[in-house]
């Protein structure tokens, strides 16, 4: 639900709904309310929760069940470390 995804990404990113409102030209009240399921985030929010939080649309709206990692800027033997961590992830959750 986009509700708990936005909330569990404004914690882990140790921002207050506050902090998030005032990034995104809102109100606290409507932080809240997204992360109580009152209401939802329009389109334009979305895709800028999305670029704040480093994560894609699809993640926050659970339209697939995975995370893109954005590795520019790494050269390969970096890649190669988290790919590797990532395989041994997914071995350790079956």
């Amino acid at each position: 639900m986009i509700a708990d995804k936005i909330k569990s990404l404004r914690m882990a990113n140790n921002i207050t709904q506050s902090k998030l409102a005032k990034r995104l030209g809102i109100t606290r009240s409507s932080v809240n309310a997204w992360e109580m399921g009152i209401s939802i985030p329009s389109t334009m929010y979305v895709v800028e929760l999305a670029r704040l939080f480093g994560v894609s649309t699809d993640y926050l709206l659970e339209v697939h069940h995975e995370a893109v990692l954005d590795v520019s800027g790494l050269d390969d033997e970096a890649v190669r470390i988290l790919n590797e961590t990532v395989q041994y992830m997914r071995g350790k959750h079956r």
